[in-house]
């Protein structure tokens, strides 16, 4: 999800699980700083990542969708509430009435055509990516996922939703956080999904409870990259994965299609640098708006226990034009440091963790940033992979360097050479359908989804 980034003038039924070896997959033996130092009990410079294949199974929570079916189906419990709003989507019983009533609604011009269009669009590629998927009950899914998706869509046009800077998952009487976790799971093919470093998760957690704040600094490939992280952690960190707050870029709080999956993260809301002067009459308003952004997540971090995930590089990865190869885009400095600063100026122990993730086939960005909203959205059934590193600690890297800018410099570039090292290793496991065998794991593995 998100197009992210401060801009720096402001301060189903599977099977079960499986787990593999550390044989099959490379060692992770960079070191992107300019002096050797120690993370823990591991050394940076030769600790690796373990990775386990987490398979959901079919007791998953989650609420009963409009046609009965639980776990993998969006619910319309709450809709009743809302007054005055249409019903059109929630009253469908086949493709032939849901797709209708996309017509009917443009017809009536409470749907814009370029609304009514995108929605049709997404109707043919989430059915297409969820019958990849073989699921027995695909038909069932397909509907009822995507006429709780239309209906939400619907509602905001009529009645547009406002996020304010620090926005909280809505969670009654509609289950916004749920809608999105039963409608993105079974595009992903949990036989060939993978967590790395479940343990260091564990210790992040640990590190919450004690009231410290965790930075998670990553890369971001698609929009739906928090309901993606959400439900990778459900069943082994499920207060990590409710509780985490995004930094969301402009484009998923406007673009009609995207907000009621935003309104069911925790987000800070920022314009993203990259789409900073897309009008330039707009840059200082923008400009503004972050800075009141800043000041809600400053006032957040003093009450710690806070975990935020921001995307340094300020927008999606996209794969190299000429050798079509995906890799984390590179982060920018100044955002890194401006997280830092505000995290140090809390008052409250602060940690940053390096955070890989893989998840470009499912729903891959358009081949070039965009200026205009409403992108093409193409959706496919595949695996995904994240995985987090050991904490990376500023003040380490400062006593290296006597030079301020150059340890700002290569506290960003330790990050990212962490990041990309794991993104290797996710990337090589999904293609390859590699894993580890449990016994010689460097981090302990655990299976509650078992």
């Amino acid at each position: 999800m998100l197009n992210l980034s401060v801009a720096p003038s402001v301060c189903g039924i599977f099977p079960k699980a499986k787990v593999y070896s550390t044989s099959s997959v490379p060692s992770l033996m960079v070191s992107p700083i300019s002096c050797s130092f120690s993370i823990g009990s591991n050394n940076y410079s030769s600790w690796k990542v373990a990775m386990a294949e987490l398979v959901d199974d079919k007791e998953s929570t989650g609420k009963r969708g409009i046609l009965g079916s639980a776990a993998v189906l969006a619910s319309d419990s709450g809709a009743e509430k809302e007054v005055g709003h249409s019903r059109t989507f929630l009253d469908v019983r086949s493709e032939e009435e849901l797709l209708l009533g996309i017509r009917k609604e443009a017809e009536s011009g409470r749907l814009p055509p370029s609304v009514a269009a995108g929605m049709e669009e997404v109707y043919e590629n989430y059915r297409n990516a969820v019958l990849q998927g073989g699921d027995p009950r695909a038909d069932e899914i397909i509907l009822s996922n995507m006429a709780v998706a239309f209906d939400r869509m619907l509602l905001d046009v009529e009645d547009p939703f406002v996020f304010s800077p620090h926005h909280k998952a809505i969670r009654e009487p509609f289950d916004y956080y749920m809608f999105g976790q039963n409608y993105i799971r079974p595009l992903i093919d949990f036989r060939r999904s993978y967590i790395g470093n479940i343990s260091i998760f564990s210790d992040v957690e640990k590190k919450l409870q004690q009231g410290h704040n965790v930075v998670l600094i990553s890369n971001h490939q698609t929009e739906a990259d928090p309901v993606i992280i959400a439900l990778l952690l459900e069943k082994t960190n499920p207060h990590i994965a409710e509780n985490m707050i995004y930094v969301a870029g402009d484009r998923v709080v406007t673009d009609p299609l995207c907000k009621p999956f935003s309104m069911g993260r925790n987000l800070f809301c920022v314009y993203s640098k990259k789409h900073m002067y897309d009008v330039p009459e707009l840059a200082e308003m923008k400009k503004r708006a972050n800075t009141r952004t800043l000041k809600e997540m400053a006032k957040l971090l003093r009450g710690g226990s806070q975990i935020i995930w921001i995307a340094p590089s300020g927008g999606r990865d996209r794969p190299d034009p000429v050798t079509k190869e995906w890799h984390p885009e590179p982060f920018d400095v100044s955002s890194v440091d401006n997280m830092r600063r505000l995290v140090e100026h809390s008052g409250v122990p602060g940690h940053f963790f390096p955070l890989a993730l893989i998840c470009h086939d499912l729903l891959p960005p358009p081949p070039k940033v965009e200026k205009e909203i409403g992108e093409q959205r193409v959706i496919s059934f595949h695996g995904v992979g994240l995985s987090v590193a050991p904490e990376i600690n500023f003040s380490q890297i400062a006593a290296c360097h006597e030079n301020p800018e150059k340890a700002k410099m290569a506290f960003s570039e330790a990050l990212y050479g962490s990041v990309t090292e794991q993104y290797n290793v996710l990337r090589s496991a999904i293609h390859q359908n590699q894993g580890l065998d449990a016994s010689n794991a460097a981090v302990s593995l655990s299976q509650p989804w078992k």
